[in-house]
């Protein structure tokens, strides 16, 4: 008997179907790689539509508040260091570990993220299409006062914020690129000398 004509080794059509639409989905991802503004209004337009859609049908403030927790939850991972110095040093003591701020020896590494840019981006979308549909069916619309839900969300970020910065300041690091000192290249020293 040939093994090769063994109906247990091909994979099934719905296998085959998923297969081809996973790598349809991660071709386009891969392509919108590196758009990033236009990557993140499509993320704002879809949270703008989906607070229209809360504002439209008047419920499903459960939804709502679980998505912004969850946003809140994925930014302080953005700013958040991959290498926490808060983990690495067990005592409060002032002279701690903190992030390299100059060392000229060393090589330049810039910040590295817990959760990257892209993965913040798709998690943001996912989650968004994920309330979206949560919309449209009813066992997801719980009655619930919804001032307190807003107000407990904006006291938690207020908290959690003031911690981050508490954080940045303590560990010396900022997670933004805006305003930092940029390295200037061979083709930027170049372009200065050929135009004098």
């Amino acid at each position: 008997m040939d093994d090769s004509s063994d109906i247990r080794d091909q994979p099934s059509i719905v296998s085959r179907f998923f297969s081809s639409i996973g790598v349809k989905y991660q071709y386009y991802l891969d392509r919108l790689t590196p758009y990033t503004s236009i990557r993140w209004v499509a993320a704002v337009s879809f949270i703008i539509l989906f607070c229209l859609r809360i504002i439209f049908v008047q419920g499903f403030y459960i939804v709502t508040y679980a998505l912004f927790i969850y946003y809140l939850n994925l930014f302080l991972a953005f700013l958040t260091p991959k290498i926490d110095p808060a983990l690495e040093f067990e005592s409060e003591d002032e002279d701690g570990p903190v992030l390299p701020v100059k060392n000229t020896s060393a090589e330049f590494r810039p910040f590295m993220r817990r959760l990257p840019e892209f993965k913040f981006w798709h998690s943001t979308m996912k989650a968004t299409l994920i309330g979206f549909c949560c919309t449209f069916f009813e066992v997801f619309d719980v009655p619930v006062f919804w001032p307190i839900l807003v107000i407990y969300f904006f006291v938690l970020t207020f908290l959690t914020m003031k911690r981050q910065i508490m954080h940045m300041i303590k560990y010396r690091y900022i997670p933004f690129t805006t305003g930092k000192p940029k390295m200037r290249g061979k083709e930027d020293s170049g372009a200065v000398v050929h135009g004098t």
